[in-house]
């Protein structure tokens, strides 16, 4: 991290005074992620919200801290690593645009991105991507959601979504169905509720509690035909292309995220045992780690259509926190984890990170390809 230039540098020393704020709200969060009233207010949520949203819909006055722009992987990655060192699972609950706000961004008109964002403009109004489904996982061409004409210019949206981000408290969203049976017909409809045929329930959750990851089913939800997102795009550019694009960099993200948790961990564990066992071994894994997925965010900045290097990043990183977590509850002693809530806490979350945007099994897919195509050679790029 010593190369980071004078603007990265300040985009970090913004979020590492965010995260002691979501740090001291994290035992909270876990215990009763539902009870969100006494969190939206605080500062790191409206630097939050005010990273993701573009300033015609911020009601604060211009300047302030240096923060990320949207368009840049390495300026969000520079900027993640710090805030997963206070805690994701209150960074994940922040209502904010979040991925569905990328997408509505990158597809949507200028009348879908001013319904969009107006909606959230209360801070309080929490958005849901919706893609995953039970059996179909990401797999966006395997997806069975489907969106079937009403017969009179809109679409009755049907089927279900599962492991899906604020689901079910979201006010505004983006779901994904087909329209049809090829990959083309692969669409983004941008959804608000309350809605007829929506049904969501949260599902029970061992770690990053503060996400309300949830269950969702559509029978017969009312979509207008001018909600469909990138309606003005080539129909190549509309659905999995952009999802595509998206997951490459948010994969970069969640590999992030989990190296601010193993660093969070790491140094949790120096304050409480100096001495502590194979100590600086792990804080060198942790220092490789962060590294690399900043080399990753900025490899994705130069070439985003590739996704060798995000895929790498987001497998190695998830390893490592996991492998820190096991040995930072052995390093604090049989009864570590029970004398410390919070570490305990990120011994859970960092298995989520496995999850979240392709499991381990499918970034090995991805990997293997990449290298059959030629994606590992730098010099390619």
């Amino acid at each position: 991290m010593s190369t980071l230039d004078a603007r990265l540098r300040a985009i970090r020393a913004v979020a590492r005074d965010a995260a002691g704020d979501l740090r001291a709200r994290a035992l909270a969060v876990d215990a009763e992620p539902h009870a969100m009233e006494p969190h939206l207010d605080s500062p790191a949520f409206a630097l939050v919200r005010r990273s993701e949203t573009p300033p015609d819909y911020l009601a604060t006055e211009p300047g302030g801290p240096t923060l990320p722009a949207r368009s840049s992987c390495l300026e969000n990655v520079t900027g993640m690593l710090e805030l997963a060192r206070g805690d994701m699972g209150v960074l994940l609950s922040c209502p904010s645009p979040g991925l569905a706000g990328v997408f509505v961004e990158l597809l949507g008109n200028e009348e879908q991105r001013d319904r969009f964002h107006r909606r959230l403009a209360d801070g309080r109004t929490w958005s849901f991507f919706a893609m995953s489904e039970e059996r179909a996982g990401s797999d966006a061409t395997a997806m069975e959601t489907r969106l079937v004409p009403d017969g009179s210019g809109g679409w009755l949206l049907h089927g279900a979504k599962r492991y899906i981000g604020q689901g079910a408290r979201g006010g505004v969203g983006v779901v994904f169905a087909r329209t049809g049976p090829s990959p083309l017909s692969i669409r983004a409809a941008l959804v608000e509720l309350p809605a007829p045929g929506w049904h969501a329930e949260p599902l029970e959750m061992v770690g990053l509690r503060g996400a309300c990851v949830s269950e969702l089913r559509f029978d017969g939800l009312p979509v207008a035909g001018d909600m469909l997102l990138g309606e003005h795009l080539p129909a190549t550019r509309r659905g999995v292309w952009a999802a595509t694009r998206t997951f490459h960099r948010m994969r970069v993200r969640v590999a992030a995220a989990a190296v601010g948790t193993a660093s969070a961990m790491a140094e949790y564990v120096a304050e409480h045992r100096k001495t502590a066992p194979e100590l600086a071994g792990m804080r060198a894994r942790v220092a490789a780690a962060e590294r690399l997925v900043v080399e990753a965010a900025a490899r994705v900045d130069r070439a985003p259509e590739r996704g060798y290097p995000s895929n790498v990043v987001k497998l190695g990183a998830t390893r490592t926190a996991v492998r820190v977590a096991h040995w930072a509850g052995r390093a604090l002693g049989p009864a570590g984890l029970l004398e410390h809530p919070l570490l305990e806490k990120w011994t859970r979350d960092v298995r989520a990170f496995e999850f979240m945007e392709g499991t381990g099994n499918v970034q090995r897919l991805h990997i293997a390809r990449g290298h059959r195509n030629g994606d590992a050679d730098e010099r390619q790029r």
